[in-house]
């Protein structure tokens, strides 16, 4: 299903927004040949043998004439950290609705939403060159509307359109979370990799610290691939602004644009691949794309966690 986002705009306050984006995506996956993890996400597991009767869900063999027994507090004791990049480099978008980090709020509401209803202890993690807030993994209601709170006012800044310069540093940022989390648990970064071009090496070196604490890290890529992968402006001239620093280039991109896409294809390739040795999963999420995928990606990751 996928949602207008004047629609999801419009719509308040942001708990209520997730609840949007995320059913409409279990709606899709019960047309869909991932009809399965709807399932699970109902909070029904199939039933094995030497499981008691008096659990089976009567209700959904009717539907299905399949046997399902109901999920327990007991077994979806998951331990979660969303860790959310705020720096000026998210509040970019040309061709896509939304921003970056406006889309990176909505899909981060949408995971807490979902570990909530999965009985996850969720917690939130925001930062730029420093971690700015760290609430740990909860799952009590009261604890769930604090995140949301929270998030509510990272997306007031993003309508404010703060000029505020605060630039990223996930490297160091990742690191302190690594040397903060005394218990195993599932770290799903969103970020743009903005600034790690020229610090590859920190961040691989930051996963890795983090996959040493025994931690299961899922990495977003957050980006609007028309403009920063494909560099699919008209013809013409256009002044760039670095929006961490605030240094502008005047480029023409049509000079730029095979060149450009070598490298950032080249760039990509070797980082997929050290994520990979590292045994971080690494998704690219385009923001003009609907949050399906990403909510996929995330499902399939903890499925293999069980």
């Amino acid at each position: 299903m996928i949602l207008d986002p004047d629609l999801l705009t419009q719509l308040a306050p942001l708990d209520l927004k997730a609840r949007t984006i995320v059913e409409g995506f279990i709606s899709g996956l019960h047309r869909s040949p991932f009809h399965g993890f709807s399932v699970e996400f109902a909070e029904h597991r199939p039933y094995n043998q030497g499981d008691d009767f008096k659990h089976i869900d009567w209700k959904v063999y009717g539907k299905t004439e399949r046997f399902y027994v109901k999920r327990y507090e007991a077994e979806t004791n998951l331990r979660a950290h969303v860790v959310l990049d705020i720096s000026s480099s998210m509040y970019f978008k040309h061709f896509a609705e939304w921003s970056k980090l406006r889309y990176a709020i909505h899909y981060a509401a949408s995971l807490i939403y979902m570990m909530h209803r999965q009985r996850d202890a969720c917690g939130l993690v925001l930062f730029d060159e420093e971690i700015r807030h760290l609430y740990p993994p909860k799952s009590s209601y009261s604890h769930v509307r604090m995140l949301y709170s929270q998030l509510e006012k990272e997306l007031e800044q993003e309508r404010a359109k703060s000029k505020e310069q605060r630039g990223s540093a996930s490297a160091n940022a990742l690191h302190e979370l690594a040397e903060n989390l005394k218990r195993r648990s599932l770290v799903v970064i969103l970020t743009d990799l903005f600034e790690n071009a020229n610090s590859h090496d920190a961040l691989i070196s930051a996963l890795r610290h983090l996959r040493h604490q025994k931690h299961e890290v899922l990495l977003f890529n957050i980006l609007e691939h028309k403009s920063e992968r494909q560099l699919d402006f008209p013809d013409g001239k256009f002044l760039f602004e670095d929006m961490e620093t605030g240094s502008e280039l005047e480029v023409i991109p049509a000079q730029l644009k095979e060149d450009y896409r070598k490298k950032v294809a080249d760039y990509t390739r070797k980082f997929k691949i050290a994520c990979n040795e590292a045994r971080v999963d690494f998704e690219e999420i385009d923001t003009q794309s609907p949050f399906d995928l990403a909510l996929l990606a995330y499902l399939n990751k903890r499925k293999r966690l069980k």
